[in-house]
């Protein structure tokens, strides 16, 4: 049985934990979330005013862009 655990970090903690992405590009992607297929992967969750990011979702969201960039 494989148990699936999310991880959800706020914008500075996922930049700085994975530097390949900057701060201002992931607000980008995050504005941009239902244009770009973002939302509908559900890596990203809103509390309030505070925006969290699935690190699980977000990257597996990451790859499905570049198996459509392949085709």
């Amino acid at each position: 049985m494989t148990v699936l655990v999310l991880i959800y970090l706020t914008v500075n903690q996922f930049t700085e934990k994975h530097p390949a992405f900057t701060t201002g590009g992931l607000r980008s992607l995050i504005f941009q979330e239902h244009s770009n297929g973002l939302a509908k992967s559900g890596a990203i969750i809103r509390i309030g005013r505070k925006v969290l990011i699935s690190e699980t979702k977000f990257f597996d969201w990451v790859e499905a862009q570049n198996q459509v960039g392949a085709k």
